[in-house]
């Protein structure tokens, strides 16, 4: 099939194609600079498939975005990035059509067409990346909102103060995303003589080291997972109450650090949400892994050019 997808992420990029036999491959993976670098990355190594005649490309972006009119928007993750229209970009040089989506849009699409969602109605996906953001998938059909901004639950204030998230202090963002569970050591370090040996320097302090540091039993670490996890109880139980999902599927750091976050989630959401509300959601692990990104934006292509797969459950490593 002549189908591309484009990933850019905060650090990556990668760059995708849908096989005959309508598997995603991803082809190409580089860091992500500038807007006119990283484009002319993009554009070489599309080249380098000979897309045929017409091609349909999907572009899967953090937002903010205007997919009307295919423009990145100064997404606080891509600096510089600012009204680049890469659908333009990419219809110029090879024709055929391009559709720019919400990575967390794209991303429920991908995990509920090829991983932990199939088969389901209703499915709320996270990022629970640098940043946090939903996509929502609600009888059966993705829901983007009146202005396509719907699934901002990054943005939701869990308390007065905390971590800084979506600029905004003790937002969900800040507490349960991979940058904020950063950010959430940070503010949380105790006086420098206390500081345990792998919290030494600020600039170590990310979310793969607390996660370690708590696996390996130190207490700090592991009070802070207990902190986020109770925090993402919270966030989840008011996704439950409003939006009554079968399923709550959680990308991004979650499925490694599931058994560092579930108890104290649990106990939040056992507390916070409705009874049967509750009982008829599941919360489960995204399963298409790291290339959930390729699978998302080759999911934005057949989105915008209404084309349907069935669904099918993909093992990703």
């Amino acid at each position: 099939m002549n189908v591309f997808g484009v990933d850019i992420g905060g650090t990556k990029t990668a760059v995708s194609r849908l096989t005959d036999d309508k598997r995603v491959e991803e082809v190409a993976r580089f860091p992500t600079s500038g807007p006119g670098e990283t484009v002319s990355r993009i554009l070489r190594e599309l080249d380098a498939l000979g897309p045929k005649e017409g091609p349909l490309i999907g572009i899967s972006c953090g937002g903010p975005l205007d997919s009307r009119r295919g423009l990145i928007l100064s997404p606080p993750n891509l600096k510089g990035w600012d009204r680049v229209p890469i659908c333009d970009l990419l219809k110029d040089r090879f024709g055929g059509q391009a559709f720019i989506m919400n990575d967390a849009n794209a991303c429920a699409l991908a995990e509920w067409r090829f991983g932990a969602g199939v088969g389901c109605k209703n499915m709320v996906f996270l990022t629970s990346g640098t940043g946090m953001g939903a996509g929502l998938i609600l009888d059966g059909r993705l829901y983007e909102g009146t202005t396509g901004d719907a699934g901002e639950v990054g943005h939701m204030r869990l308390a007065d103060a905390g971590p800084a998230g979506f600029g905004k202090e003790g937002s969900f963002e800040g507490f349960c995303s991979g940058g904020g569970i950063a950010r959430l050591a940070r503010l949380r370090l105790p006086p420098e003589g206390a500081r345990p040996a792998w919290a030494r320097a600020d600039a170590e302090i990310d979310a793969k080291a607390v996660a370690a540091a708590a696996g390996a039993g130190d207490g700090f670490a592991l009070e802070i997972m207990r902190e986020s996890g109770l925090r993402l109880g919270q966030a989840l139980a008011l996704i439950i109450d409003i939006l009554n999902p079968e399923r709550i599927v959680i990308g991004g750091f979650y499925p490694k650090s599931r058994h560092l976050l579930e108890p104290s989630m649990r106990s939040a959401i056992d507390r916070e949400a409705l009874a049967s509300a509750r009982a008829a959601c599941e919360v489960l692990p995204a399963t298409l892994g790291d290339s959930i990104g390729c699978y998302g934006a080759i999911c934005a292509a057949l989105e915008g050019a209404n084309v349907h797969l069935e669904p099918r459950i993909v093992q990703s490593a």
